[in-house]
């Protein structure tokens, strides 16, 4: 599969934000389905675009196949980057282009700006039972930093991963 990844554009917000917000919810990462205060975020790809780097990937007909916010640096998007650090956030592919390089794509294509950048390392969290994701991370040279996780929430804990540049 041919899979293009490209800064998002306006006309791909509202696609994206429900590309996203279905995978979490199909997934089962929310506490809350449908309730879940979060969602409204995973929703909003136009705030994510105005404050960090949204990436799209999409086929050769410009169909969105998933998508991935790169964080530059500190911001309203930066959790556990520290300085020097960036990190990525959102991560989703469509459920019918899962397993074809789609997550890889986007996880490389923020790995390549950081280092662009300069960057130091590259950050993400996690949830525990994303184990498909989890494997991506490690053969990608990520390295899990139990000492960086943290709890966005009473009760729930968030893994994270770490790339040294």
């Amino acid at each position: 599969m041919d899979v293009t990844i490209t800064p998002a554009r306006p006309h791909q917000y509202a696609a994206i934000g429900e590309l996203v917000a279905g995978a979490y919810l199909d997934g089962g990462l929310l506490d809350f389905g449908e309730a879940d205060p979060y969602l409204e975020k995973l929703r909003d790809a136009a705030g994510r675009a105005a404050h960090a780097e949204l990436l799209v990937a999409e086929d050769e007909q410009g169909a969105v196949l998933g998508s991935v916010t790169f964080v530059p640096g500190q911001g309203p998007y930066a959790e556990r980057a520290r300085p020097g650090e960036g990190e990525f956030r959102m991560l989703a592919v469509r459920e019918s282009a899962r397993g074809r390089g789609v997550g890889e794509a986007l996880v490389t294509a923020c790995v390549e700006r950081a280092r662009a950048r300069g960057l130091t390392g590259l950050v993400l969290s996690t949830q525990h039972s994303m184990h498909a994701a989890h494997r991506l991370y490690e053969r990608l040279g990520f390295v899990r930093t139990p000492e960086r996780d943290w709890y966005p929430l009473d009760g729930v804990r968030l893994w994270t991963y770490a790339l040294r540049l």
